[in-house]
């Protein structure tokens, strides 16, 4: 599993488009039997990852404490180990560019992992990419369904799909290689991927539509279902292996979160969804069809006994950090809107714990 770690401010940061190598000497009293962390861990969304580590630099400059750890393990990986248990063998806090599932809210509680605080940070969109010098493309999301999906609908049954070029996708798109880098499965944007992407252009396609309307797991299973035969590469949590990966391959397109093609426009260019490009304002109004919600979920027993760890959610929840303006809008985050983001304050003041979700 690919890890980053974030011990201290100024600290060396390893990444490579290989691996992500985590330090596990962060001090633990009792060996890990359930005694306190010096410092507080966090572990997660590889899109959340900038935004955490940030954080955990600034209150340490402001505090004077020992900086948060902040892992990169992808939403799905993040969860599963938050959910592991509430001992300090476990993270304080899952970071997360999607919400929590059902299936995990239930395995935390089955862990005696109870009274989760759930906080929105702001928002970002699912970028297509590929090199500044490569193509453009307007891409409509029933497009990346046929170019990305396993199966495609044929004379009435599902098979392989066997399309190699954008332009036998559909007419009028580029002639040049499906080839695409992306996220894993335990990643978020995979996640949400699936969902805005490709189960929304499945909507559009009629076999799927009726498929839908008799059997919605056998819709999500074959909208869900990314083809295995080299066209669609996972790419591991470093978005930025992704990036450099385009540059040396100007056909290839990649998936990866707005924050970063927002430190790479010098390298990169985003395709337009259904005629829509992704900026500030269009994820901040939703106009843009592949925008997300980010999070951070806390472990509410850990406020209080894991030292720094309310001034690391509170730092999150600052206007300074996630306010209009704030130093992580710089990193790409798009803020809440002001009410909803006083509304998520007030819940951290109140330290208030979510219910379980409904899916």
């Amino acid at each position: 599993m690919k890890t980053a770690i974030y011990l201290a401010a100024g600290a060396a940061l390893a990444l490579s488009a290989c691996s992500q190598k985590t330090d596990t000497t962060s001090e633990t009293a009792g060996g890990g039997g359930g005694g306190n962390r010096a410092q507080v861990w966090a572990a997660g969304s590889s899109t959340v990852f900038p935004f955490a580590t940030r954080v955990a630099e600034n209150v340490a400059r402001t505090t004077g404490g020992k900086p948060a750890r902040v892992e990169s393990l992808g939403t799905g990986g993040g969860f599963k180990l938050f959910c592991g248990g509430a001992s300090s063998q476990y993270p304080d806090v899952a970071t997360a560019s999607r919400p929590i599932k059902k299936s995990e809210f239930e395995k935390c509680a089955a862990a005696g992992v109870t009274d989760i605080i759930e906080i929105k940070i702001g928002f970002d969109g699912i970028v297509v990419a590929n090199a500044k010098a490569g193509l453009s493309y307007d891409l409509h999301r029933e497009h990346l369904y046929g170019a990305l999906a396993a199966e495609a609908p044929k004379d009435g049954a599902f098979v392989p799909n066997t399309v190699k070029t954008w332009d036998a996708v559909a007419p009028g798109l580029p002639k040049e290689p499906i080839l695409v880098y992306g996220p894993p499965p335990t990643s978020g944007t995979r996640d949400a991927f699936n969902e805005l992407a490709l189960e929304k252009g499945g909507e559009k396609v009629a076999a799927l539509a009726a498929l839908k309307k008799t059997d919605e797991d056998g819709f999500k299973a074959k909208t869900h279902t990314i083809r295995s035969d080299g066209l669609w590469v996972d790419s591991g949590e470093n978005d930025n292996a992704i990036v450099q990966t385009l540059q040396k391959t100007p056909h290839s397109i990649g998936v990866f979160g707005y924050s970063f093609l927002e430190n790479n426009m010098d390298k990169v260019k985003a395709a337009k969804i259904e005629g829509v490009a992704p900026t500030f304002e269009t994820i901040s109004s939703g106009a843009y069809p592949l925008s997300r919600s980010m999070f951070i979920y806390v472990k509410k027993a850990s406020i209080g006994v894991t030292p720094g760890l309310r001034e690391f959610v509170d730092g999150f929840v600052s206007d300074a950090a996630t306010g209009k303006g704030g130093y992580l809008q710089s990193r790409g985050l798009i803020p809440l809107p002001e009410a909803e983001h006083k509304a998520q304050q007030a819940s951290v003041k109140a330290l208030t714990v979510m219910t379980a979700p409904a899916s």
